[in-house]
């Protein structure tokens, strides 16, 4: 495949390289159990300009089981240090009643709105559903019976590949597209599973070796605080962004220390379209844009009148801006040569008035 065929369709939507950049909201948690704010936060990442916007389908009962075993609580320096995993995601988990809902809304907005499952049931719920495509969790993306179970459903797969290994990686891929997603209909991220993660965790030259290694279309799952790592990310080749939002981060909620309000993520989506703009292409020489600057240029121009047939010399013509004459370059091939007209005083210097 070449560079240019590393892309997905989502409903139409070409993603990859060459196409704008997918942006996708991450609502997670961040409602606080409140439909309303869902809403909420799905209208305003439309209005901020995003591509997608993505939920999470789990229960706290498919992801795991209710125990305050000590292996089952969060531990020290995390975000959720203290919390059994069953108390967590019983907090953050989205109803499944919502979903439906949520992509309706979604659709009149124009946006792309699709999940991570987490579980065989939740593929199936999603699949009726009819969401556009499906995202791998970076925790879920060793789990290939589940990743295999995605494909065979023949959606394009968005998969997060934090904490796993280049092995877990072709693992992964394999269970992809040997189950029917096919290697036109895979997209990969680079995610560091850290909640925030520092930007010395990032890694972002890893994006253009995962993009070589799997020639596949690559793009960044982001849990930086702020917006310049994504932005980054972007001009090193990303193809698709995914970030976390919230309403106001004061207000609390699962992921909110790691998430975007809404006027932040505006502001990260024309950045992003500002570095597409600046990427363009190889080139050389003045720009449309550089053309009136012409004048802040060099060039041979005569520095007092020239009689015809009176040769070059210091005294008569110099490397002077503006830029509307022949190269300073050329001038030891002029000095000595004779003017083939008469020549005034501040007139560029065109190979026409240089005679023998």
């Amino acid at each position: 495949m070449t560079y240019e065929a590393r892309f997905i369709d989502i409903a139409g939507r070409r993603v990859g390289y060459g196409s704008p950049v997918y942006v996708i909201a991450e609502i997670s948690g961040n409602h606080n159990g409140s439909f309303d704010r869902a809403v909420k936060i799905l209208e305003e990442c439309a209005a901020a300009g995003v591509d997608a916007v993505k939920l999470q389908t789990y229960t706290a009962d498919t992801l795991t089981i209710d125990s305050d075993s000590d292996i089952f609580k969060v531990g020290d320096n995390n975000t959720w240090a203290g919390r059994t995993l069953y108390d967590l995601y019983e907090e953050a988990h989205t109803p499944w009643d919502w979903q439906p809902k949520l992509k309706q809304r979604a659709d009149e907005l124009g946006v792309h709105l699709f999940s991570s499952p987490f579980d065989f049931s939740a593929v199936d719920f999603l699949d009726e559903m009819n969401v556009p495509a499906f995202k791998v969790a970076s925790f879920e993306c060793i789990d290939t019976p589940l990743v295999g179970y995605m494909a065979s459903k023949g959606k394009p797969i968005l998969m997060s590949t934090g904490m796993a290994t280049m092995e877990q990686i072709d693992r992964a891929v394999r269970a992809a597209q040997e189950n029917g997603t096919g290697t036109g209909n895979l997209l990969l991220f680079k995610c560091v599973s850290s909640y925030p993660a520092p930007p010395e965790s990032m890694n972002l030259k890893t994006i253009a070796h995962l993009a070589d290694t799997y020639d596949l279309p690559v793009g960044l799952s982001d849990h930086t605080l702020g917006t310049h790592i994504p932005v980054a990310a972007v001009a090193l080749g990303a193809v698709a962004i995914e970030k976390h939002v919230t309403l106001d981060r004061g207000e609390g909620g699962p992921d909110a220390e790691f998430s975007l309000e809404p006027a932040e993520l505006k502001r990260m989506v024309n950045e992003i379209r500002d570095v597409e703009k600046a990427m363009g292409k190889v080139t050389y020489g003045p720009t449309e844009w550089e053309k009136p600057n012409k004048v802040f240029q060099r060039s041979l121009i005569a520095t007092a009148d020239i009689p015809a047939g009176s040769l070059f010399t210091d005294k008569n013509l110099r490397s002077i801006r503006p830029g509307n004459g022949l190269s300073p370059h050329l001038i030891s091939d002029i000095m000595g040569r004779s003017a083939a007209q008469t020549i005034k005083r501040g007139t560029p210097l065109s190979w026409e008035l240089v005679g023998g």
